[in-house]
């Protein structure tokens, strides 16, 4: 069984889509656990209305200590060998549930299976499809500004025994928690990319991630994130993501220059070929 993990609070505006989205997974091995963290809007009212019909719907609703203590008292509650988490704005591609437990079939202990997400933006379009086929301890510490979405809850599933490894979510952190749950996990867990794509995340105006990031803290946030982890790397991995961080860094701030001039494209390129232009 599958259990899908949903925290909420004050979830008025995404909570039936969600448990839609599960129900029309039409997977009949699995349970939707929804923890909310003692909504006063219509959130609860809501998952009532669906929880009467489905009894594959399980939902528990007071106060906590934030999202991560959520998710822990999901975890707790799952009857499934196989978690997911899926946050209340975001949702799956048709069919993903059944098709991740045939492929759990196949997957030793302990592994974390992980696909594609499309990021959309606030005009319903979408932003990037993101692809984590390097879900490397080095590859992701190479920093917040090269890689902003690692990879999101959506698009990965993970065997419930992989907490008896590395424990639960962080209750102090309200922020960075996935990404920490990410960095623990990639150390003990058999990572399996899959090339197909299954979640979808909404990195919309509004949402904690979104805000956090333009105020500017999530960036400071994930830097003294991944400086705990770079110090626990060999000097060899630590030399690696120095290198890989630098040249990344400086294509990029080329990228975003260009961006802004793009007028001055075609004069570098004329420079550039004019080296090896013989003259006339």
């Amino acid at each position: 069984m599958i259990s899908v993990i949903t925290p909420v609070y004050k979830g008025e505006a995404f909570i039936e889509s969600c448990i839609k989205v599960v129900i029309e997974q039409n997977c009949s091995d699995v349970e939707h656990i929804i923890v909310d963290g003692g909504s006063q809007d219509k959130t609860v009212d809501i998952i009532k209305q669906y929880a009467e019909k489905y009894p594959h719907l399980r939902w528990i609703s007071e106060a906590d200590q934030g999202q991560s203590d959520a998710m822990n008292k999901g975890i707790n509650l799952a009857k499934g060998d196989i978690l997911a988490i899926l946050n209340v704005d975001d949702y799956y591609q048709p069919n993903t549930l059944n098709r991740v437990l045939d492929i759990f079939k196949t997957l030793p202990k302990n592994s974390f299976l992980v696909g594609n997400c499309k990021v959309w933006d606030e005009q319903g379009k979408v932003k990037f499809i993101n692809k984590p086929q390097k879900l490397k301890l080095t590859e992701l510490l190479l920093g917040w500004s090269i890689n902003p979405h690692p990879i999101n809850p959506s698009a990965y599933f993970y065997h419930k025994s992989l907490h008896n490894e590395i424990g639960l979510y962080d209750v102090e952190d309200h922020y960075t928690m996935d990404v920490d749950f990410l960095l623990r996990v990639v150390q003990k867990a058999k990572v399996h990319y899959q090339d197909e794509l299954w979640g979808n995340y909404r990195d919309i105006e509004g949402t904690k991630t979104f805000n956090d990031r333009e105020s500017g803290q999530g960036e400071k946030r994930m830097k003294n994130l991944f400086d705990q982890y770079y110090q626990q790397l060999s000097s060899r991995d630590k030399l690696q993501v120095k290198i890989k961080r630098y040249w990344l860094q400086k294509i990029w701030s080329k990228i975003q220059y260009f961006e802004r001039h793009p007028d001055e494209i075609l004069l570098v390129i004329e420079k550039k070929t004019n080296i090896f232009t013989k003259p006339k």
